[in-house]
């Protein structure tokens, strides 16, 4: 069963992963290392930064003296900005990707957009984002780093560059387990180290990259450096093999 779904998978070009959650939830962090595991594997690949600009807003509302950004330009007009800047910032990414030919690692996609719609009680624009998002081609794998809102309120407040509060976490968190989606999304404990969050990631994706190929009765080994008994010769790992050997500890 697992090399069949290997064989499925590897035939198909890894396009684009998508990692998603809650503010604090570590998801720049993890894409930032997945691109690099991945182009260390052999699968060339490039972060690609979604934010809907509500950071920025946020910082520019305290420079006008007002408490957040939705306080600076209202509900709608914050769902509004955020809903575009995405949905331009999606695009580029994914037009990079048709052109460069390299896998695309997500740092937000659409279900973040209908997460932060659905947080702020804006069921009606859920619907127009999602008739304005649907030409987006769903990543081959969404993670979701789910992690407790107290947790990822005590890392915003450690990282020192903004802030949220625990009633908007906790809505966004009620938010992505209730998009239709949801039962897709690769669910990740976002609570532990980042170092065993990053081999869960990186275990989960190599059934998505191709297999080395088995030598076929008589044919001959591929030419390389000769080894002692019990040891693997490096040339004859594929990309797959060496993503899984990251993931172990």
């Amino acid at each position: 069963m697992a090399r069949s779904l290997r064989e499925r998978r590897g035939k198909a070009r890894l396009r684009a992963v998508a990692l998603i959650g809650i503010d604090g939830s570590g998801k720049t962090t993890q894409a930032h290392h997945l691109a690099e595991a991945l182009t260390a594997a052999g699968r060339p690949a490039t972060y690609h930064r979604n934010a809907g600009g509500r950071r920025w807003l946020g910082r520019l509302a305290h420079r006008l003296g007002r408490p957040d950004a939705e306080r600076l330009v209202g509900r709608r007009g914050l769902l509004a900005v955020e809903s575009v800047l995405r949905w331009l910032a999606i695009a580029a990414a994914l037009l990079s990707c048709v052109a460069t030919g390299r896998t695309a690692v997500m740092d937000r996609y659409s279900a973040c957009q209908y997460a932060s719609i659905r947080a702020h009680g804006g069921q009606r624009w859920e619907r127009l984002a999602r008739a304005g998002y649907r030409v987006f081609p769903p990543p081959q794998v969404t993670f979701l780093l789910a992690v407790d809102p107290a947790e990822a309120y005590r890392r915003i407040e450690r990282r020192g560059t903004d802030h949220e509060t625990m009633g908007w976490l906790t809505a966004a968190d009620t938010a992505y387990r209730t998009l239709p989606e949801f039962p897709t999304f690769v669910v990740v404990d976002a609570g532990r180290p980042p170092e065993e969050v990053s081999r869960q990631i990186q275990a989960h994706l190599a059934a998505w990259l191709p297999a080395e190929r088995p030598a076929k009765v008589g044919e001959p080994a591929p030419a390389g450096p000769a080894v002692g008994p019990g040891r693997a010769d490096a040339a004859d790992q594929g990309v797959g093999r060496r993503l899984a050997a990251q993931a172990r500890p």
